[in-house]
């Protein structure tokens, strides 16, 4: 069963609900701005935008602590976002140029950064899972109260490793929360067409490892089924599963028309279940904030993209003798 979204006013202070709207504000422009730049043709390679679900990775970094390790798949711009990149790196990355946070070198679906603990981007599909869980079990090691999110689609979630991972994980304890993104349509087909179980997080049962679904359009309740799933592992008693109702709007990656949904869907979950307006709403019924310090924000926002934006065009691209550094030979 699906957590309910949170319609009560919340325990969070103004400033703690003020910092999820920014976050996921932030989220949204700047995956707008990357998808006009690649329409430029100033970004090159693939490129997946996170717009629709910037709810689940910010609610989710909302209760991580200090030395909480993440990893993601190639919808990454988000997850680099919300755990404290700069922007400026994350758009140069876009761009190839040398002010990005793998030099150039990664583009969309590669960068990195160990002062955020951000262990990537990984453009095969599912390859991801088990080098999360060997993170978390270097934690569990160390013997740290530490976990690492790791996160997949509902496409990758069919994959082999993943179930191998989830052994593996359920035998040693390992303190890894398995964020399943369930957009809904993988690469293009509907999970209805793709699974035989609609419940994704069902699928680490048969291995011990408990789970939930949770409304992922809704910041607040993917905070609180997160820190809850948190404590179970950070008092050695994980695995778990968090399954992620949530949806993109934009194609699965910028060559993608997305003719196998109509455009009326797109339009009526925009309309009622948008992670960001609907949040909006919700502080100014709870008169948290005015309609003009929402403005402010969105300006504030709109600078800093602006300045990434800027930052990304006039760094140089990387020197020719870049190829040969971070390689092993």
């Amino acid at each position: 069963m699906m957590k309910k979204s949170v319609n009560s006013k919340p325990k969070e202070s103004r400033d703690e609900l003020l910092k999820l709207y920014r976050e996921m504000l932030l989220i949204r422009r700047f995956e707008e701005k990357s998808g006009q730049l690649y329409g430029m043709g100033l970004i090159g390679g693939f490129c997946h935008l996170y717009i629709g679900q910037e709810a689940v990775v910010v609610g989710l970094e909302a209760i991580a602590e200090d030395g909480d390790k993440r990893i993601t798949a190639y919808r990454d711009h988000g997850h680099m976002l919300a755990c404290g990149m700069d922007p400026n790196g994350v758009m140069a990355e876009l761009t190839g140029r040398e002010g990005g946070f793998s030099k150039g070198k990664g583009g969309s679906m590669h960068m990195f950064s160990k002062e955020k603990n951000f262990f990537g981007g990984h453009g095969i599909v599912g390859a991801q899972v088990p080098i999360g869980a060997g993170i978390a079990f270097a934690d569990k090691y160390r013997g740290n109260k530490n976990v690492t999110f790791t996160y997949f689609g509902d496409g990758a979630a069919n994959q082999g490793q993943i179930y191998e991972t989830f052994n593996m994980a359920s035998l040693w304890k390992i303190p890894v929360i398995f964020v399943i993104e369930n957009n809904q349509y993988a690469m293009g087909t509907s999970i209805k067409r793709g699974s035989s179980t609609p419940d994704l997080y069902t699928r680490g049962l048969a291995f011990g490892i408990k789970g939930e679904m949770v409304d992922g359009m809704d910041v607040l309740a993917v905070s609180k089924a997160g820190k809850k799933a948190a404590d179970i592992c950070r008092k050695g008693q994980g695995p778990y599963i968090l399954e992620m109702k949530t949806y993109r709007y934009r194609g699965h990656s910028m060559s993608d028309p997305a003719k196998y949904r109509t455009r009326e869907e797109v339009q009526q979950v925009r309309k009622q279940q948008d992670p960001i307006d609907s949040f909006r709403n919700k502080m100014l019924k709870w008169k948290i904030a005015s309609e003009d310090e929402f403005k402010n924000i969105d300006r504030d926002i709109k600078k800093i993209i602006n300045e990434a934006s800027d930052f990304a065009q006039k760094s140089p691209e990387p020197d020719a003798r870049e190829l040969y550094t971070d390689v092993y030979l």
